[in-house]
């Protein structure tokens, strides 16, 4: 099985998680998520990754997210997945954002892990865009 694992600082992961079910399916197994919570310590979050991942198995792979490059829950999960002996089998991506893992979720059984992760990062480049909005000038004078 692939699985889409999500870590963050704070509340961002689970969030997000909560999102991909309410757009990608309540019953999904395959994604896990958890997060550095304020004053928790390394040792902490790392025990709490090593109790989320305890569902993969050696021949599975891992799709992992965490919302900054870099950052101690990509580093320290990263560490985790090391001990596991999965390194190889995990593609991780820094930077999540909804559309990013959305197409993940819902791709990564149909291409190969190399093919989608190419294909998630192109993707979420083309959803950073601005929003706008065209004001009438004649309803601002109105106001």
């Amino acid at each position: 099985m692939k699985y889409v694992v999500l870590v963050s600082h704070g509340e961002f992961a689970p969030g997000l998680h909560t999102a991909i079910t309410m757009l990608g399916g309540e019953d999904r197994e395959d994604v896990l998520s958890t997060s550095l919570k304020n004053g928790m310590g390394a040792d902490e979050f790392a025990d709490n990754v090593r109790e989320l991942l305890s569902v993969v198995g050696e021949d599975d792979e891992i799709i992992m997210f965490a919302d900054i490059v870099g950052g101690s829950p990509l580093a320290t999960a990263a560490n985790v997945i090391a001990e596991k002996g999965l390194l190889a089998k995990t593609t991780m991506i820094g930077g999540m954002n909804l559309p990013l893992v959305l197409t993940a979720v819902l791709g990564k059984d149909d291409v190969d892990t190399e093919e989608l992760k190419e294909e998630i990062i192109e993707g979420a480049k083309d959803q950073i865009k601005e929003f706008v909005v065209a004001v009438d000038d004649d309803e601002e004078e109105d106001l």
